[in-house]
């Protein structure tokens, strides 16, 4: 009996910030990741700006694509698909990417694949963990997007739970501009949190009476607005440290507590985290903890698969080209595109 052939998939990531491509074999094997980051650019304005984004973007693309093929040692021809990120994110961003990408699958004749953002955060996970397959559990936090996913197959999932408002990263974003230390604020408070003490300041847990998987974070973020003003009107000092160590402390408490209960009333002894606020130290050695207690095998990626990157696009695609997914030249951006749908 033949072996199979294996498949290879060109994938174009383009749904904030970075302008990324990159070539997967058989879904776990990276044969290139290229990434243009903006973040210098938007940092100067506090926060990504939608409209130099997708400027950016059409500048980046062909030259990120041509990198990704010539780093993979690997032709247009030798493709088997063309996958490429149409939602959810910035509807301007994505649009490069996904006109990119029917351009590019049109003239080279070959099949498109629309992938789904959080799927491909999701799919990071197999890149580094090659004996991980569903079914498992997921939580996924990134800028935009707190999710508990139950991961039932390849491309089927249930979304457990959701965040109500403020997604994890967008509180950190906007908690570390509070603070001074500016865009992005993922890293920075990761970072500054180290010096400081997580129980210094007693910020609240929202905990949702009616969905007990659900998160909401602006009631964290408007406790720390409210401690930081409080101090200036009594002319009071406060630690930055304290400040970042104990919100992030309030963020990650809530985060492991949910997944932790999620994991068991489902009997899942599977775990993975995934999407930019997974390589913060603090959720990562609290998820380990609680993983190691309940006897649950815990997964994430290296740092460079946790943000935005086209290689994760290419993983995710892959299963979807065994499943069977295709799209046409109609397919389109869509900004608030669920897991999902199709």
């Amino acid at each position: 009996m033949s072996e199979e052939k294996d498949i290879l998939i060109l994938a174009i990531e383009s749904s904030c910030d970075e302008t990324a491509a990159a070539v997967v074999k058989n879904g776990r094997d990276v044969l290139s990741n290229v990434i243009s980051s903006q973040i210098d650019l938007h940092t100067l304005y506090g926060g990504v700006v939608p409209e130099i984004a997708s400027r950016k973007h059409i500048e980046k693309i062909n030259q990120v694509i041509e990198e990704a093929l010539r780093e993979a040692g690997t032709a247009l021809e030798q493709i088997d698909a063309v996958a490429v990120t149409y939602g959810p994110g910035l509807v301007g961003a994505l649009l490069v990417g996904v006109a990119e990408a029917k351009a590019i699958a049109y003239a080279a004749k070959k099949p498109l694949v629309g992938v789904h953002h959080i799927e491909g955060h999701i799919a990071a996970n197999f890149i580094e963990h090659k004996e991980l397959k569903p079914p498992f559990f997921s939580l996924v936090v990134s800028g935009g997007h707190t999710h508990l996913v139950r991961v039932k197959d390849y491309g089927k999932f249930d979304i457990i739970g959701r965040t109500r408002d403020d997604a994890a990263g967008e509180a950190f974003d906007k908690v570390a501009r509070a603070i001074g230390l500016g865009y992005p604020g993922g890293p920075k408070i990761d970072r500054v949190a180290k010096e400081g003490d997580p129980d210094a300041v007693a910020f609240p847990r929202a905990h949702m009476e009616d969905a007990p998987y659900d998160f909401s974070f602006s009631g964290l973020k408007s406790a720390v607005l409210n401690y930081i003003n409080g101090c200036r009107m009594k002319g009071e000092t406060y630690s930055q440290a304290d400040v970042a160590a104990s919100f992030q402390k309030a963020v990650t408490d809530v985060l492991v507590e949910n997944a932790m209960r999620a994991a068991k009333e489902y009997h899942m002894d599977k775990f993975a985290i995934a999407g930019g606020v997974a390589s913060n130290t603090a959720l990562r050695a609290a998820m380990e903890k609680a993983c190691e207690a309940e006897g649950i095998e815990l997964y994430y990626p290296s740092p460079v698969y946790c943000t935005d990157n086209a290689a994760m696009i290419g993983a995710a695609a892959y299963y979807e080209y065994r499943n069977g997914t295709r799209h046409g030249w109609d397919l389109n951006a869509v900004p608030n595109l669920k897991l999902g749908e199709r």
